[in-house]
């Protein structure tokens, strides 16, 4: 009843009754004061032009400002990026260096800037900069290669293990984990290794295993046996010869109460896998299984 009152109360639409009923409530003290307080309120003045003159003004101050570059200090700058843009690539391309390598049971030939030829061995890799080439004939091998080095300035094949020197001439280099050895074939090769220095002339040979340097005898062929497709090896270590085995045929290797320290001497084959078990197997007094992608040498008396 009362909220009829107070919205007709405020529309002056109250009859003298009603009036009369609604001045004697308790609410219609608080009415009045809020209503004669609200009379007194009067609404800012809006000026449009002043506000919008000063939102122009505001959003001026806010944008970002652009610093023109002069010309030629722009210039400058770009030329000073292209030039070490320039040296940069320079320096890489001189850096590079040309890389070849054989997978497991792979060989193939490699012809060098000055026609020196070089045989890749099974699991081998060489790497070269042919741009320094003119400057330093220089070689890094890891793994077997056949050098057949043209005449000129020096030759030089690195090694984890040891230096090869040459001028020009035919040689083997041999670098395995543990294994190195350099077969002189034509001409005269210098060998480096640890504290050693010595001068192989053709036939001769260096050999040194597990840090150990070994007696070398007559070299009596014209080329590394394994590149007539055949492995050679002469009181060298079982492990070595079924490592090359492994390399050769791409074939894992296992080994069951075997002495791999003993000392081998022979050949094997690196065409036919049962021919070369069998060279392996028969002057070693062990046997062997052949699956698909291993072979397991174990002792005669084993189980």
């Amino acid at each position: 009843m009362q909220e009829n009152y107070l919205a007709k109360w405020l529309n002056n639409e109250l009859s003298e009754e009603e009036l009369a009923a609604f001045k004697k409530s308790a609410e219609y003290a608080s009415y009045q004061r809020i209503l004669e307080a609200s009379n007194k309120l009067e609404a800012p003045e809006f000026n449009a032009e002043q506000a919008w003159a000063s939102l122009k003004e505001r959003t001026s101050k806010e944008e970002t400002k652009v610093v023109p570059l002069r010309p030629f200090k722009q210039f400058l700058r770009v030329a000073a990026v292209v030039a070490v843009m320039l040296a940069g690539s320079y320096f890489y391309l001189n850096s590079l260096d040309e890389s070849f390598s054989t997978d497991l049971a792979e060989r193939t030939e490699i012809m060098l800037p000055d026609n020196s030829e070089v045989v890749l061995n099974a699991d081998s890799k060489v790497s070269f900069s042919e741009k320094k080439w003119n400057k330093e004939r220089k070689v890094s091998l890891e793994g077997e290669a056949f050098f057949k080095v043209a005449k000129g300035k020096k030759f030089t094949v690195s090694t984890e293990n040891g230096y090869v020197t040459v001028l020009g001439t035919q040689f083997n280099v041999e670098n395995r984990n543990g294994f190195f050895e350099v077969t002189c074939y034509e001409g005269l090769v210098s060998v480096s290794y640890q504290n050693i220095e010595k001068k192989l002339p053709a036939g001769t040979s260096f050999a040194a295993i597990d840090g150990k340097v070994q007696n070398s005898d007559k070299v009596a062929t014209v080329k590394p046996s394994w590149m007539a497709n055949e492995s050679t090896f002469k009181s060298i270590p079982l492990k070595y010869v079924l490592a090359e085995f492994e390399r050769q045929f791409d074939v894992e290797v296992n080994t069951e109460n075997v002495d791999t320290e003993q000392l081998f001497t022979g050949t094997f084959s690196n065409t036919d896998i049962n021919l070369a078990l069998e060279s392996i197997s028969a002057p070693s007094q062990i046997r062997y299984t052949l699956g698909n992608d291993n072979v397991l040498f174990y002792a005669e008396n084993a189980p």
